[in-house]
């Protein structure tokens, strides 16, 4: 069992969990994850980390509410304990001085951003952050993304902070201004994190520039060992487990029609797995003081 040290709300449906996990802290890497048991009849989610500290032997995850789990999960006060979890898993982020690179973050998947700004830019290289949201209230980490970025810009859907419109929308622009620039940046890679529909738009926009784009892929998983195959995803053409192979892959080889086709798989069940339990527990989101 281990144990949650700390417990922050960064926005009404998202919480970063500080935990004590030795062992994971000191083996994890930028792009790596973890998967979770909260209790003996608890599912098995995955989770990435978020920041990881070697000698406090703590990581970071940032949760959002969606299922039962993740209900479960927030509802938990800081000094409880989660029976399981296991990591660090996956491929660690190629991380190396590419030059310029863009970092881009959509919803909760800013936060797995953070790690890979903080790696690209301790390598040296130029970091452009481009985070988004529904609105300013979504908005995580802003200020630590931009602490470990050259530059760094905001976009919300309803124009409540920054630019009005999705992160791949500003991404264009900013492509187009860059490329008819007497300042032009050569853009090495860009590396995008978010909903699928987010990922699959970013890697659209970056293949007209011929640019190398990684994206990292929440399929479903299981054991996170390869073992069960329900993490496959198919990349070039071939099938290849998310756990194992990724989460991390060239954004212009996936298929994202079939990753959204298989997120779609369990929607009923877990429809009704979350209504039982809000009916069971009478949820409410963070009872617990903070």
């Amino acid at each position: 069992m281990v144990r949650l040290i700390k417990k922050e709300q960064l926005t009404e449906d998202i919480v970063k969990f500080d935990i004590e996990a030795p062992i994971i802290a000191e083996k994890a890497r930028a792009g790596q994850f973890v998967i979770i048991r909260t209790h003996e009849e608890g599912e098995r989610i995955p989770l990435t980390i978020a920041d990881n500290d070697p000698e406090k032997g703590i990581i970071s995850i940032v949760v959002l509410r969606a299922g039962r789990t993740t209900c479960y999960l927030m509802n938990m006060a800081q000094g409880e304990c989660i029976l399981d979890v296991v990591g660090p898993l996956g491929r660690e982020t190629e991380v190396e001085n590419f030059g310029e690179i863009i970092v881009v973050g959509g919803g909760v998947g800013i936060a797995p951003i953070l790690p890979i700004t903080k790696s690209m830019k301790r390598a040296g290289n130029y970091v452009v952050s481009i985070i988004g949201a529904k609105n300013k209230e979504s908005l995580i980490l802003k200020e630590d993304i931009a602490s470990f970025s050259d530059e760094s810009y905001v976009c919300t859907d309803d124009g409540s902070e920054g630019f009005h419109g999705f992160v791949s929308g500003f991404l264009s622009d900013y492509l187009i201004k860059s490329e008819n620039s007497k300042n032009s940046k050569n853009i090495e890679r860009v590396i995008a994190i978010g909903p699928v529909l987010m990922m699959r738009a970013v890697s659209e926009v970056t293949r007209k520039h011929h640019i190398k784009t990684v994206v990292s892929l929440n399929s479903i998983m299981v054991d996170g060992t390869g073992m069960c195959g329900a993490c496959r995803v198919e990349v070039n053409k071939e099938t290849r487990f998310a756990c194992v192979d990724g989460p991390e892959f060239d954004g212009h080889e996936v298929n994202f029609e079939l990753l959204i086709s298989r997120h779609k798989m369990y929607l009923k069940e877990e429809k009704e797995s979350l209504g039982q339990y809000l009916k069971d527990h009478e949820c409410k989101l963070l009872k617990h003081s903070i």
